[in-house]
């Protein structure tokens, strides 16, 4: 305890303003950690293991345990190999969102989804709702969704509400998977795309999302697109875009959301506070404390 105390007051004597700096760096590093891993089953590992370190800890620093140190002090090295294997999905996706940093400038490839396009997707999944046929339809953005339409039955067709409808008639060859739209055309239909690994959903109050809501979400996690689902069980339509969903949409909130993610954005201005503003009745203010991830409802 006395040589805590003494470190303790070792360092505060020659805390300068350059360690206060070092200090909130390496605190940013650990803040945006912690901000990947939020909502997902990680955060709960890293809980236990906050723990247990901090246990261990105080167990070294009021006890003299000179053999139990040795081990702890020879174990901890371990850990720079275990925690990229452990923490791989979600050092992953925060890599992806750094790579994506600059897509938020404006473009001409982001208006890349005409009106047309736009309208024949609201149309089409009104429409599927009504009826309950399950969809789940996935517009590309920056990140090529290549990879996943090759999984599927290639179409390169206009995009029209007639043929969204078609393909997700239940029981036709086409209607299980996803529909991958780029541009103003349908790239390919029944297309398998990655489940989302994080826990967004297991939290949500809506109990009746299943493998649609989780590729939604997942396709959102792994690239940048915007993805369109209709629950087959309720009608409800669901848009998932940046590892978030937005539930519960009726038609002209559909299409508002749409054009939102699809309008260029301002220079310095957020994706979050570009949905605020276009739709302040469907999004939180993001400047007064934002929803948790997947609870974004009316």
């Amino acid at each position: 305890m006395v040589n805590l105390l003494e470190n303790l007051a070792f360092i505060f004597e020659r805390l300068t303003w350059v360690s206060v700096i070092d200090i909130l760096l390496v605190a940013s590093i650990f803040f945006g950690i912690l901000v990947f891993l939020r909502d997902t089953q990680a955060m709960v590992l890293l809980r236990g293991a906050l723990l247990l370190i901090i246990l261990v800890s105080l167990l070294t620093a009021f006890i003299d345990l000179p053999a139990f140190g040795w081990l702890i002090a020879n174990t901890l090295p371990g850990l720079v190999v275990v925690i990229p294997v452990i923490f791989a999905p979600e050092i992953r996706r925060a890599l992806e969102r750094l790579g994506r940093a600059g897509n938020f400038l404006p473009t001409t490839r982001v208006r890349a989804q005409t009106n047309d396009v736009i309208e024949a997707v609201v149309r089409s999944a009104a429409r599927l709702s009504n009826r309950r046929h399950g969809a789940l339809i996935v517009l590309q953005r920056f990140d090529s969704l290549e990879e996943y339409a090759s999984t599927g039955v290639a179409l390169n067709a206009e995009v029209t509400s007639e043929l969204l409808l078609q393909i997700f008639y239940p029981n036709t060859p086409l209607h299980d998977g996803a529909v991958v739209i780029g541009g103003d055309r349908v790239l390919a239909a029944a297309c398998v795309m990655p489940l989302s690994a994080s826990g967004v959903l297991a939290v949500s109050p809506e109990r009746s999302m299943g493998l649609r809501h989780r590729a939604a979400l997942g396709s959102s996690e792994v690239s940048d697109s915007v993805a369109v689902v209709v629950s087959e069980e309720t009608g409800a339509i669901s848009v998932a875009t940046g590892g978030r969903m937005i539930h519960r949409l009726d038609n002209e909130r559909l299409e508002g959301v749409l054009r939102a993610l699809y309008r260029p954005l301002e220079p310095g201005l957020s994706l979050e506070r570009a949905l605020y503003r276009w739709l302040p009745g469907l999004m939180p203010d993001p400047e007064a404390g934002a929803q948790p991830a997947g609870q974004v409802e009316e």
